[in-house]
């Protein structure tokens, strides 16, 4: 069972319980209200006798006027949980500030599509990240931030270096502990590349900006020094040296009225013409740690989960396979089996044990891609195509290939 289909059917049992609660309450209600009512009938029928007048209509009881507007619940998704967590949308702004959130929303509004293409794209993540958002007490408007840096794409990459979801620079990536070899490019990993940007967010708000996260957004496309010295000259000339003073790189400029401009049409879709999809309010997928090498082709086939949707919610593993020098987490659709994630985890089932020998290779000391292709009677290059090689000389001992297309 699931942590989604354990999650519904408390919510199914709690439901009932309320639903029991209100019939119970109401059914008090009533046979209070049948005493009264009584008691009311039997006068209104005596005057009735006596002065020839119509009895009056019975009026319903609150069980009828109230029970199914009880039952009246929100609805539970993604988006809903996201706006409740917006801290920015009522925060006034100058005329010229709000002029340049403005145009954003014009030019977001003049092509829904793209909105929604983006949105789409984020179904997989949206739910995880705004919850990793709302439990450090960040406004939710931060959890968009990917949508303004790689249109929700995590394998995106700019013609200036930045990856991921997050767009980090090698050079960021690397301070912030972002592992990047020939196997694994943390960058691209959105867990983990979620967590360093969350952490550098407060870092740089903290020991910079007395907690003002505007400034830290700014910092975070501009760098820290370019935003210190628009704040001093703002200060110098007697404004309050807040985001919307600063003079600053033109992309810099437009960083935060872009994100104000995605969360307000977010905020109220209806009314920008803009239709979301539909994301559940949980995670759309569970995490199993590794101790062992897998690659994506023996998950699998031990999960009965296709390679492409393991590959989708992995993209940080180069080679299509997980090493866990490297990286310990593999993330699966959260449909799957309990038990068999444990059976993953632990690398102790007999699937896993025949797929790991007649279908993959696992490298040793010494291993090269011509003897490996050799020694399987496969031609070198499509075990460069199969498993996603960038540097056929860069083999890692413990490196899992698969030695078919599957």
């Amino acid at each position: 069972m699931t942590y989604r289909t354990i999650r519904q059917r408390l919510m199914l049992s709690a439901g009932s319980s309320v639903i029991m609660g209100l019939i119970l309450a109401a059914a008090a209600s009533s046979q209070a209200s049948a005493y009264e009512a009584s008691t009311s009938s039997t006068a209104t029928a005596q005057y009735a006798a006596n002065t020839g007048m119509p009895d009056a209509t019975p009026s319903p009881s609150a069980f009828q006027s109230h029970f199914w507007e009880a039952l009246e619940l929100e609805p539970q998704d993604a988006w809903t949980t996201l706006r409740k967590s917006f801290q920015w949308q009522d925060a006034p702004l100058s005329a010229d500030a709000q002029a340049r959130v403005d145009a954003w929303i014009e030019h977001y509004q003049s092509s829904p599509e793209n909105i929604a293409t983006i949105t789409e794209r984020a179904t997989p993540w949206l739910a995880w990240i705004s919850q990793q958002v709302s439990e450090r007490g960040l406004p939710g408007e931060v959890a968009l931030i990917p949508f303004v840096e790689s249109s929700f794409d995590p394998a995106a990459k700019s013609h200036r270096g930045a990856a991921g979801l997050w767009q980090f620079m090698p050079g960021t990536g690397d301070a912030l502990g972002l592992v990047r070899n020939g196997n694994y490019d943390g960058r691209l990993d959105v867990v983990t590349s979620t967590d360093a940007a969350l952490d550098y967010l407060e870092m740089q708000a903290d020991q910079w900006y007395e907690g003002d996260l505007m400034l830290s957004l700014a910092a975070y496309n501009a760098g820290a020094g370019t935003v210190n010295r628009a704040q001093h000259q703002a200060q110098d000339q007697g404004l309050n040296g807040g985001y919307w003073d600063l003079s600053l790189p033109y992309e810099t400029m437009q960083y935060v009225p872009k994100l104000k401009a995605i969360a307000t049409i977010i905020n109220d879709p209806e009314r920008y013409g803009v239709i979301l999809p539909e994301i559940h309010s949980d995670p759309a997928f569970a995490k199993v740690q590794l101790a062992h090498a897998v690659s994506l082709s023996e998950a699998s086939q031990l999960l009965d989960v296709s390679q492409t949707a393991l590959a989708e919610l992995n993209p940080g593993l180069l080679n299509g396979s997980i090493d866990p020098r490297s990286a310990q987490t593999l993330l699966v659709p959260e449909e799957v089996d309990a038990q068999v994630l444990a059976q993953l985890a632990q690398g102790n089932s007999p699937a896993f044990a025949q797929n790991a020998s007649s279908e993959t290779h696992r490298v040793e000391r010494g291993d090269s891609l011509s003897a490996i292709a050799a020694q399987y009677n496969i031609n070198q290059q499509d075990l460069i195509r199969w498993n996603a090689i960038d540097r056929p000389g860069a083999l890692q001992p413990g490196q899992l290939l698969t030695l078919s297309e599957r």
